[in-house]
Formats: structure tokens, sequence, C-alpha cells
């Protein structure tokens, strides 16, 4: 159980690994790590939750505590790989339409702004 962090370009990807409930969400302590990245100036987040086979309500907390600091900061936070009953719990608490969610790192990538301006050259 942990969270390995690793970055590509201007993005942090958080790998989570173990459950998301009331047993190790207090250990994880996901919503801080968000939040310590946001100070930090990381504006975009990918939670790969690949290896996360289970989330309860206490889960539940922490991603919406991670979305809620990321929207302050009009950064943004994406989910990756949500397994079959991860996304199912998602899904009943309505939650997976409030969050972009991706099923591979490439989609999720694709979708963040990395910063990059056109030039323009002079006629």
């Amino acid at each position: 159980m942990g969270i390995l962090e690793r970055t590509y370009r201007s993005v942090t990807i958080l790998d989570i690994e173990g459950r998301l409930t009331v047993e190790t969400v207090p250990e994880l302590r996901l919503p801080e790590r968000v939040r310590c990245l946001l100070q930090s100036g990381c504006m975009q987040i990918i939670l790969n939750l690949e290896k996360v086979p289970r989330l309860d309500s206490s889960g539940i907390s922490a991603l919406v505590q991670a979305y809620v600091a990321t929207s302050r900061m009009e950064s943004s936070l994406k989910l990756l790989h949500l397994n079959p009953p991860v996304r199912e719990v998602l899904r009943v608490t309505r939650l997976l339409t409030a969050f972009e969610v991706f099923d591979t790192e490439e989609e999720a990538l694709d979708r963040c702004d990395f910063g990059f301006t056109s030039l323009s050259l002079g006629a």
C-alpha cells in the first residue's frame, strides 16, 4: 500500500496501490499530498488507480477533497485506470461524471496542457 509519484513533463502522476478505505486513507494522506503538490506549483495531477481494488466512503471523501483542492487552484485532476468495482462505486455515487476519467495513460496525457505556445512568424 502506498503512493508512488512520477512526473511526465509538467504532469504529476500518482500511482496509488492498495485499497482506498477507512483503514488506509488516513495513512495514505492523499488530499494532503495533492495540496502539497499544488502549493509547489504542480497544476496537473493524474491519479492512477489501476492498483486500487476497492473504494469506500473514506476513499470517496479523499478523492473529492483532492478534486476540490485542484478546482480551487484552477488546476486539473484526472483519474486513470479505474477497476470495475471502483468505477461502479463512482458511478453509483454519480461522481463518475465529476471527474475526467481515462482508460490509458496516453489518453490522459493527451488531455493535459503542456504550456506550448505557437510561434507567430512575421510576414
